[in-house]
C-alpha cells in the first residue's frame, strides 16, 4: 500500500539510516571531502523511503554517479594518459588542458593527482581515470579497496585497476575474483567504472582469456590489455582475444604502446572502444610520438 499522503519516515527507517550514516563516517573519517568541497554520505534507501521522504515534502532527491563519454570521433575513445614516476603537477594541468581542447575521454592519472585533476576537468565533459595497485597488483586486496574509495571520492569517474598476475598464473581464480570484485563493488557503489588491466604480455592465450572471464564475472566494465610498464603492450591479436572472452556488452580497453592513428584504429577494428596512450595529441594531430605507454 502506498503511505498516507504527508507520512513521516518511522522511526525504524530513521534509526537504520543514522546507524548507516554513523557506520560510514566511522569508516571513512568526518572529513573526507570531494574536490568541490561537499561532504558526501551514501545511503541505500528502498523506493517505499523515497516516497515517504517525497510525501513529506522533499522536491529532490539527489543520487552521484559518472557521466559516459559520448562516442563520437577518434578523441572520444582516448584516455590522455600521464602515470610516469617523475610526472610533475604543472605537466598533470598540461595534460588537463589538452584533453579538454582536443575532447579525449578522460585523463588517465596517479592517485595523488586526481583531486587537482577534476577540479580542473570539472563541467568540461572530460573524465577523470584513476589507476589502482599500479603497476604491479600484487598487493593486499584491501589496500585495492581502499585506494579505489579515495580516488573516487577525490573526483574519479573510472578506475582502472591491476590483477593480481601471480594468483592468476598459480591458478588461484577465486582470490583473482575476490580482489576485482572488492574494487569493483567500491566502484559501483560510488557511480564509478571498473576497468581491468590484465598485463596481457605476462600471460598465455589460456590465461588471457581466464582474466577476461573472472574480471566480467566479478562486475568489471571494462577489461584492459597493459599497464604499459612491462615488457609489451597493447596488441591487435590480444584485444580480439579480449573481445571474443567478454562477449559485446564489456569495454575493452587498448593501452601501451599506442602512438599513432592507424594502431588505434586498427584496435576498434579489433574489438577496442577504449584507447590508453600518452601520444594522444600527435594521434589525433595526424602524426606520431616516441613513449612506453
Amino acid at each position: 500500500m502506498m503511505p498516507e499522503q504527508g507520512a513521516q519516515i518511522g522511526p525504524e527507517e530513521l534509526e537504520r539510516i543514522l546507524t548507516e550514516i554513523g557506520q560510514q563516517i566511522l569508516e571513512n573519517g568526518a572529513c573526507a571531502a570531494n574536490p568541490w568541497g561537499c561532504r558526501t554520505i551514501e545511503v541505500e534507501v528502498c523506493p517505499d523511503s523515497v516516497r515517504r521522504v517525497i510525501d513529506a515534502g522533499a522536491c529532490r532527491i539527489g543520487m552521484a554517479g559518472c557521466p559516459v563519454p559520448e562516442m563520437g570521433d577518434m578523441a572520444s575513445t582516448i584516455d590522455h594518459t600521464l602515470l610516469k614516476p617523475d610526472a610533475t603537477v604543472a605537466q598533470i594541468d598540461e595534460l588537463c588542458a589538452e584533453a579538454m581542447e582536443h575532447h579525449f575521454a578522460s585523463v588517465c592519472v596517479n592517485g595523488c593527482f586526481v583531486r587537482r585533476a577534476a577540479e580542473i576537468l570539472k563541467g568540461s565533459g572530460v573524465l577523470v581515470c584513476a589507476v589502482i595497485g599500479f603497476p604491479l597488483g600484487a598487493m593486499a586486496p584491501e589496500v585495492k579497496v581502499y585506494e579505489t574509495r579515495r580516488a573516487v571520492e577525490d573526483g574519479a569517474c573510472e578506475i582502472d585497476m591491476v590483477i593480481h598476475v601471480g594468483a592468476l598464473k598459480a591458478g588461484h581464480d577465486d582470490l583473482v575474483e575476490r580482489d576485482i570484485a572488492g574494487v569493483a563493488q567500491v566502484c559501483h557503489r560510488l557511480g564509478a567504472r571498473l576497468k581491468v588491466i590484465i598485463e596481457a604480455c605476462l600471460l598465455t592465450d589460456e590465461e588471457k582469456t581466464r582474466a577476461c572471464k573472472l574480471a566480467k564475472a566479478a562486475g568489471a566494465d571494462f577489461v584492459k590489455t597493459s599497464t604499459g610498464f612491462s615488457k609489451g603492450g597493447a596488441t591487435v591479436e590480444d584485444v580480439a582475444l579480449m573481445r571474443e572472452a567478454v562477449g559485446p556488452r564489456l569495454g575493452v580497453k587498448a593501452a601501451g604502446g599506442v602512438r599513432d592513428e592507424a594502431t588505434v584504429r586498427a584496435m576498434i577494428q579489433a574489438g577496442a572502444t577504449r584507447v590508453g596512450a600518452s601520444a594522444s595529441v600527435a594521434i589525433v594531430s595526424g602524426g606520431q610520438a616516441t613513449g612506453s605507454y
